[in-house]
């Protein structure tokens, strides 16, 4: 076997397959037919002579050989692109191709729509792929190239990460409103630590959030997997829960069983930052984007000031 036997697009159709887990939707991602992915899958697998993926009428599933190939793939691929960025940013060009923007779960729904009508007209070559996931997955997702970069509530480990702060996003309180907590002047944090804080699931960062705000109990009894149903667990008089700004409804609440109150200028709050590997050769246009984005902070929050942070050193050694 030699390498002439191999091409850059028969990895790109392994991998969508393997992502995508159906021949159809992987051919649409990579804009060919299916009869033509199909076959050229099947030419790969000959030439290496490896059954990559357990097809059936339902599903496709990845063989053993064909998950350390397509682990394989995905670095060839990542290499690949790193040299495309490399000659790209050295004419100077802004980010161009696919880039897969991820978001915390408790931001991406509510961000998106604000930003990708900006993003597109300021960055018409660009294709972007966007998911959501929890912060642990997208860390992980960030280092080892399925993500490219990442919009991530702080603090965050960032070896070898570079950390952009975009902006600081308040929380609101969301009380029942017949709720002692629903009247009143100023909040303050310490004003609703108690048992009643209904939390997210653990492996939300909100919740860690909430509970270093609140002081409240990481046992706490009730908890949701998400802001939509802890709105529902509040309007059902269940408790009380904070609520990032960009997650709170305009206007009042329509069943009029949740009351929206605000904190003083001391209380708590998230930064979000843009978060991308240190090592990927496209910085130059990742920082800019995220200036882009700080420049697009939505109402209600607060943009920073701050480049982008020193990339944390991890333990790989400099070259000798």
């Amino acid at each position: 076997m030699n390498l002439s036997g191999l091409s850059l697009r028969d990895l790109e159709y392994v991998v969508a397959v393997c992502d995508e887990g159906h021949f159809g939707r992987a051919a649409e991602r990579c804009n060919v037919s299916q009869p033509t992915l199909s076959v050229q899958v099947r030419k790969l697998e000959a030439t290496l002579g490896l059954v990559l993926f357990e097809r059936s009428n339902r599903r496709v599933l990845l063989t053993p050989a064909g998950q350390a190939i397509v682990r394989q793939a995905r670095a060839v691929l990542a290499e690949a692109q790193r040299l495309l960025a490399l000659a790209s940013e050295g004419r100077g060009a802004p980010l161009t191709g696919r880039l897969v923007l991820a978001a915390i779960q408790t931001l991406g729904p509510y961000l998106f729509p604000l930003i990708l009508r900006p993003l597109r007209e300021e960055y018409p070559l660009l294709s972007l792929a966007l998911s959501e996931a929890r912060t642990a997955e997208i860390v992980e997702g960030l280092r080892d190239g399925r993500i490219d970069a990442a919009l991530v509530s702080l603090p965050i480990s960032g070896a070898g990460l570079t950390l952009s702060p975009l902006f600081v996003e308040p929380f609101w309180l969301a009380c029942p409103s017949d709720h002692a907590l629903a009247q009143g002047g100023a909040l303050r944090a310490i004003d609703i630590a108690g048992p009643d804080l209904l939390l997210l699931d653990e492996g939300n960062c909100l919740r860690d959030q909430a509970i270093a705000a609140c002081g409240a109990g990481s046992g706490a009894p009730r908890h949701a997997t998400s802001l939509e149903t802890l709105r529902s667990m509040v309007a059902a008089g269940a408790g009380y829960t904070l609520l990032p700004s960009l997650a709170v409804p305009q206007g009042p609440d329509p069943s009029g069983l949740v009351a929206l109150r605000s904190f003083d200028a001391d209380g708590p709050g998230r930064t979000i930052a843009l978060a991308w590997r240190a090592s990927d050769p496209r910085a130059a246009g990742l920082s800019h984007l995220a200036a882009f984005l700080r420049g697009q902070a939505p109402p209600g929050t607060v943009a920073c000031r701050e480049a982008a942070a020193p990339a944390s050193r991890d333990s790989a050694a400099d070259p000798v």
